[in-house]
């Protein structure tokens, strides 16, 4: 009995690793797309890093991507920028790759 008592608070402390890792991806993914989109609304250094912040933080608001994507969109089109909702939702897709690399980076 206590092998498996080992081995499921092991596969229990691998899914807690597994879910914190992804939460530090969505972040940094939401990091990258602020400053991507601070780029395009041509924001510039600390404002850069204040306006990605802001991104960050709209993906507490609830679980998944759309809380993230009201945020930007609605920047989006405030400033009148020429970014389409496909080429968003392109990009937030796009950068979780790039994210996911970063964060294996820094864990090693």
């Amino acid at each position: 009995m206590s092998s498996f008592t080992d081995r499921k608070r092991g596969e229990e402390a691998k899914y807690a690793m597994d879910e914190a890792t992804e939460f530090k991806v969505m972040a940094r993914r939401n990091k990258l797309l602020g400053l991507w989109l601070a780029d395009q609304m041509n924001v510039t250094g600390d404002d850069a890093d204040a306006y990605a912040k802001t991104v960050v933080l709209a993906d507490l608001e609830e679980p998944g991507d759309e809380d993230v994507f009201r945020k930007v969109w609605g920047d989006i089109s405030s400033k009148g920028l020429d970014i389409s909702e496909a080429i968003l939702r392109e990009k937030m897709a796009a950068l979780i790759p790039f994210a996911r690399d970063q964060i294996a980076s820094e864990a090693e």
